[in-house]
């Protein structure tokens, strides 16, 4: 049994072609995502008062690895539905956070126009939502070969790094109409378990020190009360219940958030070659969009 999951989880490392490929670097950058297709509903939400006073719905920029790729459309619907938000993604798979930074050059698997700065300056978004498993292997090239397997310490201070020049990068695109940024915190990793908890408060930190913020959404993936603990499934929560299509094992009440053989990813649907939004219904993706729409309402 033991030696099954395991073996399930190597073969689950070796499909994420959506996050990371332990050994081989990226041979070409994944498609361009359409930000044209931006939506375009401006009604009323908690955020952004107008010249007149008036509260207006705010503009909301997504980005981050296959986590975000997979997320995208629920997020979007999940903003729309509640705070009426006007909104555009831009995931790229594979990446992590140098990646949107502006300066890589051809060292990163996102283009130069959809960089978070250069999509800032488009669309004077109100808050760009950050979110990236942290890329702890040798996957994307604007890591320059350092990975946490091979120097913990170093894969750590590179990441602090770079979170602090993509946050100066995003603020000096925004001027005076600086967004306000969310880092997303990611669930438990079954395998490194303290890489996640490590990253998570990286992320707490730049928020505390830029006057942004943080929505745990890893929390709502997590088991009550032991937060670092990675688990195929969990109880059904009383939304779920009242969605029946979101609560997958009704009869032991509790709903699955993992394929099988993917412990990273929570769309219920196997990952493909081609990086896409999650064409199924799942419950770990809808935790967690909404868990970041409740953070930016209350921003």
């Amino acid at each position: 049994m033991r030696t099954s999951w395991i073996v399930g989880l190597l073969t689950a490392v070796l499909l994420l072609g959506a996050c990371s490929d332990p050994s081989d670097g990226p041979e070409a950058a994944p498609p361009t995502p359409d930000v044209s297709r931006a939506a375009t509903t401006h009604q009323r939400a908690q955020s952004s008062p107008s010249p007149s006073g008036t509260v207006v719905a705010p503009r909301v920029l997504y980005l981050g690895d296959s986590l975000a790729m997979e997320a995208q459309r629920v997020l979007g619907q999940e903003l729309r539905g509640e705070l009426r938000a006007t909104y555009t993604s831009a995931p790229y798979s594979g990446t992590t956070p140098c990646d949107y930074l502006e300066g890589t050059g051809k060292k990163s698997l996102v283009p130069d126009r959809d960089k978070a700065a250069a999509l800032v300056r488009a669309l004077h978004p109100d808050f760009v939502v950050l979110q990236f498993w942290g890329n702890a292997w040798y996957y994307t090239w604007c890591m320059d070969g350092i990975s946490h397997a091979a120097s913990p310490q170093k894969y750590f201070s590179r990441y602090r790094a770079d979170l602090r020049r993509l946050t100066d990068q995003i603020a000096a695109a925004g001027g005076e109409r600086r967004p306000r940024i969310v880092w997303v915190a990611q669930g438990p990793d079954p395998i490194t378990p303290d890489r996640v908890r490590r990253v998570n408060e990286l992320y707490e930190e730049q928020a505390a020190a830029s006057g942004d913020v943080v929505a745990d959404a890893g929390a709502t993936v997590a088991p009550a009360g032991s937060r670092y603990t990675w688990v195929q499934y969990l109880p059904c929560t009383s939304y779920e219940h009242e969605h029946p299509d979101y609560c997958t094992q009704p009869d032991r009440d509790r709903t699955a958030l993992h394929l099988d053989k993917d412990y990273l990813h929570f769309c219920l649907a196997p990952t493909t070659s081609t990086p896409r939004p999650c064409p199924a219904r799942s419950p770990g993706i809808l935790r967690i969009a909404r868990e970041i729409t409740r953070v930016i309402g209350a921003s």
